[in-house]
């Protein structure tokens, strides 16, 4: 499973971006897929899930994400998603998406475990000023 992120850049506080994670060599139906940032000091946390398409596509956030996050994927294009609003400084970080490992969808403590894992592609930097 190869998954690259994409789509960061700089933006203003209140301001928007779409990141993108582009499955290769499999199709991101078939897997739960999650968005994850890590900050500068601060510990890998999950921020958005995708279940697989036989799970019924579900989504799950976090508390602190709903409403502001919104994870989507088309497989047309084989990707996944991540649609940011109304941003503020402290989502500055780094995003990365990947697989999340769960038996049946997405849930916080696949994604907690997923973020406690060693192995991660590149990432994509997101900076919000002030």
């Amino acid at each position: 499973v190869q998954l690259q992120a994409s789509g960061g850049g700089s933006v203003q506080t209140g301001g928007s971006l779409r990141l993108s994670c582009v499955g290769t060599g499999f199709n991101v139906d078939d897997y739960h897929i999650g968005w994850f940032r890590q900050a500068s000091g601060k510990e890998r946390e999950g921020v958005a899930c995708v279940s697989s398409g036989s799970s019924g596509g579900r989504t799950y956030y976090p508390d602190s994400f709903k409403g502001r996050f919104t994870i989507n994927k088309d497989n047309a294009k084989n990707t996944v998603y991540l649609q940011m609003n109304s941003l503020k400084p402290e989502d500055t970080a780094v995003y990365y998406c990947a697989e999340v490992p769960a038996p049946i969808r997405c849930s916080g403590a696949a994604l907690g475990i997923r973020a406690d894992s060693d192995s991660w592609g590149q990432g994509t930097l997101v900076t919000v000023s002030s």
